[in-house]
């Protein structure tokens, strides 16, 4: 063979070596509108009140407490003064009284398996706190004061080494300011809730500045924004029920899955236990779909409201439905004032496992958020989209087969970004804008 001939050979083995290979890449990876039937179940997993910074502000790699403090977030009093110290956090004696103006780790006073005091997470307060951008008046808008500057040391966290494995999102907004109710409510409807003649008491007042005159569960034009339970039983005990929201009739996704056909179940810790009217831990403003009156006591729809303890037998046993909304109970939800973050987490951890080590964890995806950021400082100025939000950005984590792997994720996602993406996966049509324009995890997942 002549050596020309040997060097023409090899260009077209080269080729065809090249060829090949390019074929598998080609193949390795699918679109997201193709891969996404993979998606067998998703499970999401609704933690408690913790904003981003507080929580994941030392994760490496993230927009976390680094940027934090190139900012100038030295947080001011209600008339735009700065404080010289941290106002004195209240509730708790374990605080300095004379912590400085600046982010703190909460760690070296109470450490992350004990209870701090709340912290004011409501719908005008939140606004009050962003204070258009400024973001320097989360102790001022707040009973605990200086805690909001608080943050936990990231790699002390149970779900850390999970966060670190799979896909942290640092650029997720909780939908709606404010707090659990109203965050609850929009995630499975994208709608807030209407109250037209609710009782003056509880009707806020605005000026035509803006400026809060009077906080109130209800907006002057009827929406229903702030903490409330449901008339739908059950509610707690000896509540007045002239203050209880009536029956919601809004189209939620539950509404939607079901008329597919689809099996889907919202799990709440407690939730047996508050049915049967025993002494439980279930959060009654925490169970979205009992505010509506698809799922009142007597309804078909009754049926997709079921107890934590079931989820965790269908995770064991293979049988979960194509969709699960899991929510904790009162003292194991990472809610400061009732919960510890460490044992909350260690439980969540617990379901994330019980997930992918069943039957089902080969084509399931969960996502773990919370629900709102629980008053907590975040020094990201959330995007400018309506007038409910979104509020302040908090942690979400998306964990599984099909989440990429060790990958921060800096794409805009906000709480309805769920909602989005059961939208996509089982071919539902939008039930509001929110939800139609929220991006649904795209750059999070991979297909192969």
């Amino acid at each position: 063979m002549s050596l020309q001939r040997f060097f023409c050979l090899g260009i077209i083995i080269c080729c065809l070596i090249s060829c090949s290979a390019s074929k598998k890449v080609q193949h390795s990876e699918v679109s997201f509108e193709e891969g996404i039937p993979q998606i067998k179940h998703l499970v999401v997993i609704y933690m408690e009140n913790h904003s981003f910074d507080n929580l994941y502000g030392e994760f490496e790699g993230a927009n976390g407490l680094d940027n934090a403090r190139k900012g100038n977030f030295i947080q001011v009093d209600k008339d735009g003064t700065a404080y010289q110290y941290l106002p004195e956090i209240t509730r708790n004696s374990s605080f300095p009284t004379n912590l400085p103006n600046q982010l703190f780790n909460i760690d070296q006073y109470v450490t992350s398996d004990k209870k701090t005091p709340d912290a004011v997470h409501r719908f005008f307060h939140n606004q009050l706190q962003i204070n258009g951008g400024k973001m320097d008046k989360f102790a001022a808008y707040n009973f605990s004061k200086g805690l909001a500057m608080g943050y936990y040391n990231t790699k002390k966290l149970p779900l850390y080494p999970i966060a670190k494995e799979y896909t942290l999102c640092d650029n997720f907004f909780q939908s709606v300011f404010g707090g659990s109710y109203i965050n609850h409510v929009y995630l499975i409807s994208a709608a807030i809730p209407v109250w037209h003649d609710a009782p003056e008491s509880m009707i806020a007042r605005i000026d035509a500045s803006g400026n809060l005159i009077k906080d109130g569960e209800v907006t002057a034009d009827g929406y229903v924004v702030n903490q409330i339970n449901s008339r739908n039983s059950p509610y707690p005990k000896n509540s007045d029920t002239n203050k209880l929201l009536p029956a919601q009739t809004m189209v939620t996704i539950g509404d939607k899955m079901s008329e597919k056909g689809i099996s889907w179940a919202w799990y709440s810790e407690g939730w047996d236990d508050a049915v049967a009217g025993r002494e439980n831990n279930f959060a009654y403003n925490h169970e979205p779909f009992l505010y509506f009156a698809q799922y009142k006591e007597g309804t078909e729809g009754r049926k997709h409201l079921k107890d934590q303890n079931d989820f965790i037998k269908a995770a064991k046993e293979g049988t979960l439905p194509s969709l699960s909304f899991v929510k904790p109970g009162v003292g194991n939800d990472e809610h400061p004032g009732s919960s510890a973050v460490y044992p909350s987490e260690q439980l969540a951890v617990n379901l994330i496992n019980e997930v992918l080590q069943g039957p089902n964890g080969k084509d399931a995806l969960v996502i773990l958020t919370y629900d709102e950021y629980g008053g907590f400082f975040d020094h990201v100025n959330p995007p400018k989209i309506d007038r409910w939000g979104p509020g302040t950005r908090i942690p979400a984590i998306l964990i599984g087969p099909f989440a990429k792997k060790r990958f921060i994720d800096s794409t805009p996602y906000e709480s309805v970004s769920i909602l989005s993406f059961i939208e996509h996966r089982w071919g539902i049509e939008p039930l509001a804008g929110r939800d139609k324009n929220a991006n649904p995890f795209r750059n999070g997942l991979i297909f192969k």
